[in-house]
Order: C-alpha cells, then sequence, then structure tokens
C-alpha cells in the first residue's frame, strides 16, 4: 500500500536513500524512515497521506537522545560530578546544537512541509530542524537497536563538539562560571542581591545585581529570580577586567 502517494513515495525512497547513504544506515523499513520527515502542515495539505508527522518519533527521539548523552558521558567522562553532567546534557542537546547538525546533514532537503510553511522559511526555522534531527534519532533506534542510534549521536552530533564544550567549559551558566572563576582566584564568591521587585504577585519583575567586594559587577532583570541571577553573571563578564 502506498504511503504517500504512488509517485510521491517512490521519489521520497530514492531521495532518501541518498541520506542512507551519507550516515552509513540502511532502514529495514521505508516507511519509518519517511516518517521521520513528515511536519505536522504537510498533512494539512495531504489528508489522504497514510503517515502521521513525525511528532510521536520527535518525542521517542528525545527520551532516546537524554538516554544517549547520559550513558556516552558516564563512558568517556568519569571523573566529572552528576551536576556536570547535567549541564552538559542540556548544552549539547539544546535546539541550536541539533539544528546544527541538521544542517550539516542537509535534512531540510527531504522535510515534507505545506507550501505556506515552506514560503515561511520552514525548511531553516531552528526548531522544525531540531524536531526532525530528533525523529531521526527516534526512527534509527526502532529499525536498527539503541546501539546503532548511539553511533548515530556519536558522530553526527557529539564528534569534536561534546569534547570542545568539556575542555572549555562552556557548559556552565554564567552563574557557575562567573562563581568559579572568582572562587578560584579570591577564594570567595560572588554576593547576589535584589534591588527592585515590581509587578503584580502573577507577574513579578526582578531587578538583581551581582556584587563582587562591595562593587557591582552586573544586573539583571527578568520574570524569576533565577533568571535575573543567570543575566547579572552574564552582564558581569564584561566587567571583570576591572577586577
Amino acid at each position: 500500500m502506498p504511503l504517500l502517494t504512488p509517485f510521491s513515495e517512490k521519489f521520497m525512497i530514492q531521495k532518501l536513500s541518498s541520506l542512507e547513504a551519507k550516515i552509513g544506515i540502511k532502514f529495514k523499513s521505508s516507511s519509518l524512515l519517511q516518517n521521520a520527515f513528515i511536519h505536522r502542515s504537510y498533512l494539512n495539505e495531504h489528508k489522504d497521506s497514510k503517515l502521521p508527522s513525525n511528532e510521536r518519533l520527535e518525542f521517542l527521539g528525545d527520551s532516546v537522545l537524554s538516554l544517549i548523552t547520559s550513558v556516552y558521558l558516564f563512558r568517556n567522562f568519569p571523573y566529572l560530578m552528576e551536576g556536570d553532567y547535567t549541564e552538559i546534557k542540556s548544552a549539547i542537546v539544546k535546539t541550536d546544537s541539533l539544528a546544527t547538525s541538521a544542517k550539516i546533514l542537509e535534512l531540510n532537503e527531504y522535510l515534507l512541509l505545506s507550501k505556506g510553511e515552506t514560503k515561511s522559511g520552514g525548511k531553516t526555522n531552528r526548531n522544525i530542524l531540531a524536531d526532525c534531527f530528533e525523529a531521526l534519532i527516534g526512527a534509527i533506534f526502532l529499525d536498527s537497536s539503541f546501539e546503532k542510534a548511539y553511533q548515530f549521536v556519536g558522530q553526527f552530533l557529539f564528534k569534536d563538539r561534546l569534547n570542545k564544550l568539556v575542555k572549555s567549559k562552556e557548559y556552565l551558566s554564567p552563574k557557575s562560571r562567573l562563581q568559579e572563576l572568582i572562587q578560584a582566584k579570591y577564594k570567595t564568591t560572588p554576593l547576589y542581591k535584589v534591588e527592585t521587585e515590581t509587578g503584580p504577585e502573577h507577574k513579578r519583575i526582578f531587578k538583581i545585581g551581582v556584587y563582587f567586594r562591595g562593587k557591582k559587577l552586573g544586573v539583571g532583570v527578568a520574570p524569576s529570580k533565577k533568571e535575573a541571577e543567570e543575566e547579572a553573571a552574564k552582564k558581569a563578564f564584561e566587567n571583570l577586567r576591572d577586577l
């Protein structure tokens, strides 16, 4: 039974064979691979499609990616602490990182979108590309194995980038980086103070300053204390040369 239409199914299978060659994985189920590239907008214009959108595969791929990242960090960086694992994991699986890998693999070339979504730049949309990358992980996991998905992620997401991320400590939040820097040099920590708190109870806005030795290094304004502190720490790096 044709999954899209007789023509489009044949065309998609031929087109996706180039992707299989690129990633070194031959799918047993061509429909599973096709499914990874069907955006929900496409179905609005193709009601007769036998395949659903890639949202369920993306959900599965997100979970598989989370486990792959945890296993990879556990195997390759045994000297790091659990808190480091959490920070690194958040940094490497964020939308920008996934979208970059999707662009490198040119996954946008295989995406099926509605005409409207395509015209509005859907094939370069970071969220759509990131979701597609996760959907592909889910498809590889279902069609092959966890190990095959692990190898794919290691090659096309982690390679070079993760080691660099760990070495440079870029995975640390601005607040963590600022504290580590000051603590290492001065054996003390910066102090955060709420300067103002405005707005109604359900929509508060916090203005927080970060201080070191009585000097204000930066100010952050955000709807939560945590966000305001991170913003203040980020601004503080601009003034570190004056320490």
